[in-house]
């Protein structure tokens, strides 16, 4: 068993050293082998010791999808040191706040970050790497670091339980808080996933790499497995829905992972059948795609998508329809169904007094597996118990098949295409104005990202409508990624209050659910 991440890569590099491994669908068409790509790492690593990184600093990856994203994720673990995905197009507040809570000695960022991580680290911030963009006085270029020469690496520690990766969610407490990824759980995962049978990833696929490297979805489910299987990796940086098919058309790809934005963009394209003619795979995690949109889908492509459910904290896959025992793929998964727990993984569901639900009850999720986080950063908070069980604050129950049905979330969390969005998180932001004498912020359905903000404020004082929208827009582009906005601002007279004075924000669902119903 390894004990390390970058170990997957250098067993590809050894039984496949010729075998493209990565190529980039974009700008310069960069490809990398299995060899080049361990070679790459190698100097890498080299350049984070020589820069006087050692095991268990941090370093922040602020990069699109790229053959440099990988290589310096790669490097990071042989190194020993701890990699810290960063949205490349967060806001410049979002970036500050990751870069002081997890203490970054290092900041590689490329293309257009570049310019967002110097604003967001500023004078006296850690240093920063810069590729594919102009580098500045006191920077360095990231094709210097991968040509750090010598022979080696700086030796990483062999305990799998080390920190090796830091992904900021929003967690259970309303912010964002850095989940602590062990190559032990990040390595789990990638197993449990690969003995799935019939395998949903294979050596000779060609995989679609659209899904962001910098969120757990495509880093361990999409990446994690490429380096266990030795597939290649199609990168895009960027989704365009003609551009993109014409990608998995030209590349001749067979397996899609994919979020439910992409398949409403695809689904009922006359062209997507023709382009589709070698995918044999299509997945879909990240946020819960509706029954009516997959049977579109399938129709227009002549392929069934699969489901997941999946967390950052459980590295990330939990459940999948491929994983339940009979599963004809041929037909699509029987609705709300996310399938059976991965192996090694158990699940249970509890009800509100503690106890194990009825089969067919809904009930909190909880789960137990060598998969799960060690908590939350910097102190391990919040993490499996004793026993080794987590409370995921998610609501579903299992149907007498055995499938795990999601329900509902304990938390108010909203998922916007896919993207975690902590409705406290936004109102603390924007009640920071002083416009905004109030704020309530909620979820709401949204056909193209599963869920949406939506806003309710009560100005302040004899601030207009115009004066409060301008003022949330100009907040939201400093302070929030673009996922986070609301795509729905009311300003109202007032909020509603339950007895205890809290925003009775159940009353706010039934408004919008009401007004969908045409009852408002």
């Amino acid at each position: 068993m390894s004990a390390n991440v970058s170990d997957l890569l250098r067993r590809r590099a050894a039984e496949r050293p010729d075998a493209v491994a990565l190529v980039e669908a974009f700008g310069t068409g960069r490809t990398a082998t299995w060899a080049e790509l361990d070679a790459t790492v190698d100097a890498v690593a080299r350049g984070f010791s020589a820069r006087g990184l050692v095991a268990g600093h941090r370093v922040g990856l602020a990069l699109p999808n790229t053959v440099a994203f990988v290589a310096t994720y790669l490097a990071a673990h042989r190194a020993g040191v701890v990699a810290v995905p960063i949205n490349p197009r967060a806001a410049v507040g979002e970036v500050s706040r990751v870069a002081s809570d997890a203490g970054l000695r290092l900041v590689v960022a490329g293309g257009p970050a570049v310019a967002l991580v110097r604003e967001a680290l500023g004078d006296g911030g850690p240093p920063v790497v810069v590729h594919d963009a102009e580098v500045h006085d006191g920077e360095s270029a990231w094709d210097d670091l991968a040509a750090t020469p010598g022979s080696g690496v700086p030796p990483s520690p062999a305990d799998p339980e080390i920190l090796a990766t830091l992904l900021y969610t929003s967690g259970t407490a309303g912010t964002p808080r850095g989940v602590m990824l062990s190559h032990r759980a990040l390595l789990a995962n990638v197993d449990q996933v690969s003995r799935i049978d019939p395998p949903v990833m294979e050596a000779d696929d060609v995989v679609l790499g659209l899904l962001p490297l910098f969120h757990v979805y495509g880093l361990s489910c999409v990446l994690g497995q490429v380096l266990a299987t030795g597939a290649r990796l199609v990168l895009v940086d960027r989704f365009d829905a003609a551009g993109t098919l014409g990608v998995v058309r030209d590349h001749a790809v067979t397996n899609v992972p994919l979020a439910p934005p992409v398949a409403v963009a695809w689904a009922g394209r006359d062209d997507l059948r023709g382009s589709f003619a070698h995918v044999r795979t299509v997945l879909s995690g990240a946020s819960p795609l509706d029954p009516d949109l997959a049977a579109e889908f399938a129709a227009s492509a002549g392929v069934v998508i699969e489901q997941g459910y999946g967390l950052t904290e459980a590295s990330p896959v939990v459940a999948a329809t491929v994983v339940s025992p009979g599963r004809d793929r041929s037909r699509p998964p029987r609705p709300s169904s996310v399938g059976h727990p991965v192996v090694d993984l158990d699940l249970r569901i509890v009800d509100v007094s503690g106890r194990e639900a009825h089969r067919g009850d809904p009930g909190e999720i909880w789960l137990r597996g060598p998969n799960l986080f060690s908590g939350y950063w910097p102190d391990a908070s919040d993490g499996p118990g004793a026993d080794g069980w987590w409370a995921t604050g998610d609501v579903g129950l299992v149907g007498d098949d055995g499938d795990l049905v999601l329900v509902d979330r304990l938390q108010e969390l909203v998922i916007v295409s896919g993207f975690n969005v902590y409705p406290r998180e936004v109102e603390e932001v924007l009640g920071e104005l002083p416009e905004v004498a109030e704020i309530a912020v909620i979820g709401v359905d949204d056909a193209h990202s599963g869920e949406a903000v939506s806003a309710y404020v009560v100005p302040a004082g004899d601030v207009s409508r115009e004066q409060v929208l301008a003022a949330v827009g100009a907040q939201c582009e400093t302070r929030l990624a673009r996922y986070k906005w609301p795509r729905d601002l009311e300003v109202v007279e007032s909020l509603p209050h339950s007895a205890t004075g809290k925003v009775a924000k159940g009353r706010l669902r039934s408004r919008v659910r009401a007004g969908e119903l045409g009852l408002a």
